[in-house]
């Protein structure tokens, strides 16, 4: 089962979520902003995502500056209460799948993690072309 960490206000979670779906998934979508994560899953999320929790916070539109949390001093502890208190800092979209867990910004990033990868001819909705008509990755994060 696919989980998707969405909002869809924003364009890279759409883009993330109509890649898994381009993929013949029906993610499990949770609007975190309405429905955030536990502390625990959310602490989960970032570590099996391989992040560092300053790396999960969002900083763009959020109230990260007003609250401070640039401060180096704060603990991994202290990033996460101020996450758990608005959850608009929570970094987005966390996709979970039996292959793992991403931060997929950029969103081509999910395809690591889908069961089906290969998902034929997709492009963002602001026109960049993630894969060609010929089916091959265009990004700079193409793995091989």
């Amino acid at each position: 089962m696919t989980t998707i960490y969405h909002n869809p206000d924003c364009g890279t979670s759409r883009n993330t979520l109509a890649m898994i779906r381009q993929s013949g998934e029906e993610p499990e979508v949770i609007e975190y902003l309405t429905h955030p994560p536990t502390r625990e899953c959310l602490a989960w999320l970032i570590k099996e995502a391989g992040l560092t929790v300053r790396q999960a916070i969002r900083q763009k539109d959020t109230p990260y500056d007003a609250l401070g949390l640039s401060d180096p001093s704060l603990s991994d502890a202290a990033l996460l209460d101020a996450m758990m208190a608005h959850p608009i800092l929570i970094n987005r979209p966390f996709v979970v799948t039996a292959k793992g867990v991403r931060l997929c910004r950029p969103s081509e990033l999910v395809l690591d993690i889908l069961e089906n990868p290969h998902i034929g001819p997709f492009v963002k909705e602001d026109g960049e072309v993630v894969i060609d008509a010929a089916g091959k990755r265009t990004d700079s994060t193409e793995r091989s």
